[in-house]
Formats: structure tokens, sequence, C-alpha cells
């Protein structure tokens, strides 16, 4: 039996109240056609999540895994490449995409944006095999709210936006967006949604972007973010990825997510503090718990 048009649409509808995906950016308050800068996916349902093939029971929609060349910019997405146009924008600049079908962010997790620069600064060309760096993550706003939905940031928004740090060099560049629904993560299934944007960077600067890391690779189903639980009130999360780049030589960017401070009676970090990682210059001994390495480039207090 053929399904009516209305009905299509409404199971669509149903879907994507759940889940998600990014299909426009917004530049000066204004949406743009869909896909005219960000890459289409060649998903047949757009609005299924990307999850680690690692792991037996998860429910892996068509064949797109976070620990495959899928993790880079969405299943197929290479393939939109040469027709989707380049949006120039000033470092310093803010870039924001913006979900598609009225959708918004229902899941708890935290919204990442991340660059790579596009070899001989042909983005239509590229794969996004590159060095990719973290130019923002926001995470928990408010610890005092439910845990597994409005602590969020991103609870009930429908876009996800980062400024490009002002020195970043001008060329043309992959912006990849990504929001992790992290509410399967205790049973090692978190869901990744995630789109990349076409731009060239003008009036930029001659920052050193680190620390780098590629995808796939930068996530691995051992991560504490892939094995964290927001079940029984908050804690610290474990972002995955390296360090936020926000200029200069160095990862060091500012997270909009609450840290523990140390504990003043011993120097050390308070219990879910960060203790360790790549660059990571605090204290490396913890008050309470043990310091265990999420990542490279993040070791908690647990």
């Amino acid at each position: 039996m053929k399904l009516s048009t209305f009905v299509v649409g409404t199971i669509a509808a149903q879907g994507a109240s759940a889940h998600y995906w990014f299909d426009t950016n917004i530049v000066n308050g204004v949406a743009q056609p869909a896909y005219k800068y960000v890459r289409e996916s060649t998903r047949q349902t757009k609005y299924n999540p990307t999850k680690f093939s690692s792991n037996p029971a998860a429910d892996i929609r068509d064949g797109a895994t976070i620990d495959g060349p899928d993790s880079r910019c969405n299943q197929g997405a290479f393939s939109s490449a040469s027709r989707t146009s380049v949006l120039t924008v000033n470092a310093g600049d803010e870039i924001r995409l913006r979900l598609a079908a009225g959708s918004d962010f229902q899941h708890p997790g935290p919204g990442l944006v991340y660059l790579s620069r596009a070899p001989n600064d042909n983005v239509k060309a590229y794969d996004g095999s590159g060095n990719w760096f973290k130019i923002y993550q926001e995470g928990v706003c408010n610890q005092g709210a439910d845990f597994t939905n409005s602590a969020w940031c991103g609870h009930n928004k429908n876009w996800l936006a980062a400024k490009i740090p002002k020195d970043t060099p001008n060329g043309e560049y992959l912006a990849r967006f990504e929001h992790i629904g992290v509410h399967r993560s205790h049973v090692n299934q978190p869901e990744h949604y995630l789109s990349c944007l076409q731009i060239k960077v003008v009036n930029g600067g001659n920052g050193n972007p680190s620390p780098t890391v590629k995808f796939p690779g930068a996530y691995k189903a051992s991560d504490g973010y892939a094995n964290f639980s927001v079940y029984n009130g908050y804690k610290n999360f474990p972002f995955p990825g390296p360090a936020v780049w926000s200029g200069g030589g160095s990862g060091g960017g500012s997270n909009p997510q609450p840290e523990p401070t140390t504990n003043p009676g011993t120097g050390c970090a308070a219990l879910y503090g960060q203790c360790g990682g790549s660059g990571f210059t605090g204290a490396k001994c913890c008050a309470s718990g043990t310091c265990k390495a999420s990542n490279e480039w993040y070791s908690q207090c647990l």
C-alpha cells in the first residue's frame, strides 16, 4: 500500500522530534537555503544517528558509523561537496547551523564544533581526511536542572554556533558541527548527529591551531563520554576529542560547562574534576577518587 504524503510527513516529523539533522546555516539572523553551504548526506533517513560499529547491540541505521569515514561530515556527504557553495566569513565572526524539519535538541549531550583546513584551499575537493581542531564545545549550563534534559546547554535549541578564532589562518575549511546524544552512553551507545559547513576564512591571523585529531580516530568506544550515565544526578562530563583551540599556538579554550575547582586543603582536583591530559596544566592529583584517563586529552577524578 502506498502511504500518503501526509502520513509520510507525519512519520518523518515524529522521528525528527527525537532525532535530528542539520540542513542550513544562519547568516545575520537569516536562514540560508537548505544545503546551499551545508554538505548534504546521502542517507535516506537523514535524522538517523551515527554510532559505534564496535557495539553489536547498537541499532546502526544505513550503515553509518562514528568509527569510519562517516564520522567526518556524515554518510555520503563528500558526494555533495562540489555542488555546495563556500561561505566567506571573517575570522572572529560566528558560524551557526540550524536543525531541519523544525526540530530541536531533545537528547542530553554536548555540542561541538571543529575546523579542518582543505589542502590547496579547495574545500570542494576535500574529503575531510586531514587534521581537525576543536573551536567550541558546550556541555552543562545548569547543574541544578534535570541532568537527563534541561541541564544541558543545547536543550530545546535548534541551532549550534561557534566563533572563528581571530588568528585562524586564512583559507578554506570544513566546519564540522556535532551534537552527541548521551542518553544511551551508559550502554555504550552514544548517538552522533553531525554535518559540515564549507567556509572560506578571511582577515585571519597566524595562529597555530592545535591539538589536532583525525576522523575516524578521534573518538573511541572506550572513551569516557561513550560510557557515561546521565542518570542519578549531575556528574562532570568528559568531553571527547582534543582541547578547544581559541587562538595562539596551542589548545586551551574556555568551556561553558562549570568545572569543579581544586580542593583548597590538598591542592588536588575535586571529584569529577580534570586531573590530566595532553596540554593540561592544572592539578594532576585527586582530592577524592582516582585519576583515570578518558582519552589522550582528558583524565578525570572518578
